[in-house]
């Protein structure tokens, strides 16, 4: 029982080296609330096994300064991490000191309608591993974020990646593989997770991450901590019915906030705008096809391209009016704007909060900021990397 405590201590030292970088020893009895000869014994043990290096000082309080220290980056253990949304999937590789190791890589992976999507996954991460000389034994694990509905206890996506059995879910498909411990998460919770770890949300207790993608998701941080609901299926922002049309959605139903929010919807106004005569730049780009054309939409309206600033405008109001209906229920201190369509920057600010000046009760609003992340495609992977940070297991070599 001792043994497990001080391997438990030990952990969560390691995962507070991991989210704040270098620490002095005393700051580490701070935040685990173990005394500072207790932390020092965990410190030399990560020390003597290559996880820990000192590294500096910290400012003298009055005394001898301090020393600090940080998990290793020589440190033979890696971490896999994958971003995946509905048609491209990404991986790239870290090392303890969250620094990358090779580079991202990308494929083209479409999810719905796809048989043979989680052959591709497995051989997508498996020719990465392959690529960079990573043996299987350095590496901790592979977190992925991924769309659908995930029950993370059970490991099932209840909406892409079918195992074709009933007794394996697609967690412990992709670990039995790939033979390597694997952890799956909702791409909005993940992109939740990386801003409360190093993004717009560190340091807050209640916090709404917008997921602002092909579709709108939702990460919820409640007392300092990510909220998945009973099932692990909180979150799906997109399917309030706030839409003024008819349009049929994704998900079967009418009248839900991403038939007039998400990028694939502001890509799909630009293209009929331009049939009906709309001049823009968009109109090359597009016929280019060098990027995805959400990313190209943002792209064009950052340079003031004027129908792409409507198109995006028109999505950030909506999801402004979504924003004012969780503000009414959640009452958070922070909202972010996250993921894809962040890239858009401050364009999302003024129809966001257009839209909540509007819908929101004042009192409310203003006890809210909205922020943008700063962590842009990133945001995902750091994600994904933390699910790994979270149910690793230190090896003794």
């Amino acid at each position: 029982m001792k043994y497990e405590r001080q391997d438990q201590l030990k952990l969560s030292v390691f995962k507070r080296l991991y989210y704040n970088g270098p620490l002095s020893l005393a700051e580490l009895s701070t935040f685990t609330n173990k005394s500072v000869p207790n932390i020092t014994s965990i410190i030399n043990n990560l020390v003597k096994e290559g996880y820990a290096v000192q590294h500096g000082l910290a400012p003298s309080t009055g005394g001898r300064r301090p020393a600090k220290y940080r998990l290793s980056s020589k440190k033979k253990q890696y971490i896999l991490a994958v971003a995946m949304d509905q048609f491209v999937s990404r991986i790239v590789a870290y090392n303890l000191a969250n620094e990358i190791i090779g580079s991202e890589v990308s494929i083209t992976l479409p999810l719905k309608d796809n048989g043979a999507a989680l052959n591709q996954l497995c051989q997508f991460i498996r020719s990465y591993i392959d690529q960079t000389g990573i043996k299987h034994e350095h590496v901790l694990g592979v977190g992925i974020g991924m769309p659908g509905f995930i029950d993370v206890e059970k490991g099932l996506n209840a909406s892409f990646l079918p195992t074709g059995s009933k007794e394996i879910g697609l967690r412990d498909k992709l670990t039995q593989s790939l033979g390597l411990p694997v952890y799956i998460e909702n791409d909005s919770s993940v992109i939740a997770i990386s801003e409360l770890h190093f993004g717009a949300a560190r340091g807050l207790k209640d916090v709404m991450v917008v997921n602002m993608g092909w579709g709108i998701g939702l990460g919820m941080i409640v007392n300092g901590s990510l909220f998945r609901g009973h099932n692990g299926y909180a979150g799906e922002f997109s399917h309030i019915p706030l839409s003024h049309t008819n349009k049929l959605c994704s998900c079967g139903k009418r009248g839900c906030l991403e038939v007039d929010a998400s990028l694939l919807v502001a890509v799909e106004n630009a293209k009929q705008a331009m049939a009906k005569g709309t001049t823009s730049n968009l109109q090359k780009l597009f016929e280019a096809k060098e990027k995805a054309e959400g990313d190209l939409l943002i792209e064009a309206a950052k340079i003031g391209d004027q129908l792409a600033v409507e198109s995006l405008s028109d999505a950030a109001f909506m999801v402004g009016k979504g924003i004012a209906t969780l503000i009414h229920i959640m009452n958070p201190e922070r909202v972010v704007l996250s993921g894809r369509g962040a890239a858009a920057g401050k364009l999302l600010l003024a129809p966001v909060q257009r839209a909540i000046n509007e819908f929101c009760i004042p009192k409310l609003a203003e006890q809210t900021d909205v922020a943008i992340s700063n962590l842009g495609y990133q945001a995902e992977l750091l994600g994904a990397a933390s699910l790994v940070i979270e149910n690793c297991e230190l090896h003794r070599n």
